[in-house]
């Protein structure tokens, strides 16, 4: 793949300025599912879109690919206009959506060549290709067999490869490695980093996994309500919420009693509660607990369960919205 295209350090290969899209759902419905995003991506970068379902990351990785087109705002992606120069941003780019990229009654091998095909590349060339990339993401004893045979992690390495069969500098993920088990999603992206390094390769994920975008991604992007809300590493997000949290769960009926107590412990700040969990912020967590769980025994509160935790990208997401990204993780994706 010694014809991919690079960009220099210092350029930017992603950048976009008050990009919205909107869906009119009826005469009287229009759902805002982006709304203004500003971002810049540097050649090289590993950037995780963070945020629950229904944030608009999806619907952002879809204008950046050119398969819906912005109602408003302007993205360009390795230099090109993505809404009056489709095509050349195409070539340029590779994408893994959510859904399984290849047929069901072709071959491996033959699957990825015919992507090649479509790309553009001579057969001749799309075959070597093809060899190269089902080596790297050990695939190649599985040349022959039937897509609709494999399993889901082989189905999504064959996705991947796909996705980077006509050598593109920039390659968009969405939601990889959604539906795998932690076994399958952990040698997804050792084969994704590994194909990274290999290839100079710049890569944006969109994710609701925390533990994805903490330990995979240089950069995280966190967006609610199709809007950025922060953007920094996940070392600095996590270090903008000074002390530990305090997470206690109780009855419901005694939530807001329990909230009254957490409020009250010394210097005692950001209490939430999200369902049958009160989390609180404070300094010392280990000190603080036992006296919040003190507090609760007098103030006739049974608590269920009780933990401190560290600082989390869940935490910050918490910090900004007043809610969980784990609970807010249940609907549906867009």
């Amino acid at each position: 793949m010694s014809d991919v295209e690079t960009l220099t350090e210092g350029e930017i290969v992603i950048s976009t300025r008050a990009l919205t899209r909107d869906f009119v759902v009826s005469r009287t419905e229009t759902v805002h599912a982006v709304r203004g995003i500003s971002l810049d991506v540097e050649p090289g970068e590993l950037v995780a879109v963070l945020g629950p379902n229904g944030a608009g990351k999806t619907t952002t990785l879809r204008m950046l690919t050119t398969l819906i087109t912005p109602t408003s705002g302007t993205a360009t992606v390795a230099g090109y206009d993505v809404a009056t120069q489709p095509s050349q941003v195409r070539r340029r780019i590779g994408y893994v959506g959510q859904g399984n990229g290849a047929g069901h009654s072709q071959r491996v091998g033959d699957e990825l060549v015919g992507q090649g095909v479509i790309y553009g590349l001579d057969r001749r060339t799309a075959k070597l290709r093809a060899g190269e990339l089902l080596e790297a993401l050990e695939l190649k004893d599985l040349a022959r067999r039937k897509v609709s045979d494999l399993s889901g992690g082989q189905r999504r390495r064959l996705d991947v490869a796909m996705g980077l069969v006509h050598a593109p500098s920039l390659l968009f993920l969405d939601e990889p490695s959604t539906g795998l088990d932690p076994q399958n999603r952990a040698n997804l992206w050792d084969h994704i980093l590994r194909m990274r390094e290999q290839y100079a390769m710049t890569i944006v994920l969109t994710t609701h996994y925390l533990d994805e975008a903490d330990s995979m991604a240089e950069r995280v992007v966190v967006v609610d309500h199709g809007e950025v809300i922060a953007d920094d590493t996940a070392d600095g997000l996590k270090a903008t919420l000074a002390g530990d949290r305090l997470a206690v769960t109780v009855a419901p009926s005694k939530i807001a009693r329990l909230t009254e107590l957490a409020g009250k412990l010394p210097g005692a700040r950001e209490v939430i509660a999200v369902g049958d969990e009160v989390s609180v912020r404070v300094a010392d967590g280990p000190a603080a607990l036992p006296e919040l769980v003190a507090a609760a025994q007098r103030g006739g509160v049974p608590i269920a369960s009780a933990q401190v935790h560290r600082p989390t990208l869940d935490d910050v997401f918490l910090n900004l919205t007043g809610r969980s990204l784990r609970e807010d993780s249940n609907g549906k994706a867009a």
